[in-house]
């Protein structure tokens, strides 16, 4: 009896920090391949030759299309056989196509393996998002996921000067390596540790009619499809800063061997804004905190597109103004996407992929349009952050019905259901 006592409790998994340490860990490997390429970006370039310093940018934008695109397989994968196999699946396939990027000998190679890093990439992006809905609802799962967005913030935070170190010490294959020795880690912790979440009642078939079904559900529900809408375009403007920061701080300010360090502190500001979320969310609620801040991120872009225009732009505004900006965005994305989740609890494996394969590849492509416009100034990036934000906040408001800041139904009143 008191072994079946201890299997038992063996099953339950992680406490709570260790739990939001391991959503946090599984989210931020798939930021660690796009923030640890950017400093390795002009060398991966020069060893391949790619001459052409925006059509570098495309080892970013293929990475996060696989990453985006494959979430729709995840979802219902995810509903059928359970959270914790198709996880360890996809970290497998990490590891092998980051083994790949490698040893690539070309440029085109090198492109479809790190497409294909990504779709092993996706499943630490749509299922550790079920895992939370699985276990937690409400203003509850907004604290744990913006809890597990400021460890995960530790990636960008660190990434580039990871990438960096790798330069000085070997070369630019060795961080594909790091990437495959940090995912084969997370395989081993999630497989001791992490127990199937998703109850066997509510395993779903893998039928074409009834996935289709789900996910007309979750495009057809107004309040969780703007707000997805509302990430998208958001971490798209971020995207295309993220495409274009090594070019911004080498040929815009002549100032590269800062850019880890820059980039470092203006990232950590998304880290505080998690943190203050996550204590703030229970009081003030979710609308409340993230409408306000995205009428904040608003003025504060369009203050740094005036400064850009007018010629005034220096290292130390574009910094202090970044990290200003990056602080608003902690404050949305955690809650937009909470909010779009909160309706979709029943069918949380279909919508997270749903919600990741419209946010992750939509905002690819916003980032790589705005990144491509890249002219040696910043001007293309603050221009694309304020048409992002207005975006954003017509598709909050279309959620709200006009109104900012108020409450909302519960999940269980929204919740749509699927047909038996």
């Amino acid at each position: 009896m008191s072994t079946h006592v201890a299997a038992q409790r063996g099953r339950r998994g992680p406490g709570f920090i260790e739990f939001v340490l391991l959503i946090a860990a599984l989210q931020a490997l798939g930021a660690f391949g796009i923030d640890s390429m950017l400093p390795n970006l002009p060398a991966i370039g020069e060893a391949l030759g790619v001459h052409d310093e925006n059509r570098r940018q495309l080892i970013i934008t293929a990475y996060l299309l696989g990453l985006g695109g494959s979430q729709l397989i995840y979802g219902p994968l995810a509903d059928r056989f359970g959270r914790r196999p198709v996880l360890l699946a996809g970290l497998a396939l990490y590891v092998g196509f980051s083994l790949l990027a490698a040893f690539s000998p070309t440029f085109d190679l090198l492109l479809v393996a790190r497409v294909l890093q990504g779709v092993g990439a996706a499943a630490t992006r749509a299922i550790p998002v079920s895992v939370v809905r699985d276990r937690y609802a409400g203003r509850e799962m907004a604290r744990v996921m913006s809890l597990t967005s400021l460890v995960f913030m530790a990636a960008p935070i660190a990434a580039p000067s990871l990438g960096q170190l790798v330069l000085v010490l070997a070369s630019w294959p060795w961080i594909f390596h790091l990437l495959a020795a940090f995912a084969v880690l997370l395989m081993l912790w999630a497989l001791v540790r992490l127990p199937e979440t998703l109850h066997p009642e509510d395993r779903l078939p893998i039928q074409p009619q009834r996935i289709a079904q789900a996910f007309a559900l979750a495009a057809r529900n107004r309040t969780s499809l703007c707000y997805i809408l509302a990430q998208t375009v958001l971490f798209g403007g971020l995207l295309g800063f993220i495409n274009s920061a090594q070019q911004v701080f080498a040929d815009a300010f002549g100032a590269a061997e800062q850019f880890p360090l820059v980039f470092a502190i203006c990232a950590s500001f998304v880290a505080v804004a998690s943190l203050l979320n996550a204590r703030l969310v229970m009081r003030l609620g979710m609308r409340r905190l993230s409408h306000t801040a995205l009428l904040v991120y608003i003025a504060v872009v369009a203050v740094h597109l005036l400064i850009a225009g007018a010629g005034h732009e220096t290292l130390v505004t574009f910094a202090v103004l970044q990290a200003m900006t990056m602080f608003c965005f902690g404050l949305t994305s955690g809650n937009f996407g909470a909010m779009a989740m909160e309706p979709m609890g029943h069918i949380a494996g279909v919508a997270s992929s749903f919600q990741g394969f419209v946010s992750t590849v939509g905002a690819s492509l916003i980032g790589f349009v705005i990144g491509q416009a890249f002219n040696g100034t910043v001007l293309p990036i603050e221009a694309g952050y304020l048409v992002c934000g207005c975006c954003a906040l017509a598709a909050v408001l279309v959620a709200e019905r006009g109104r900012l800041f108020q409450p909302h139904a519960t999940a269980a009143e929204a919740r749509p259901c699927l047909a038996e």
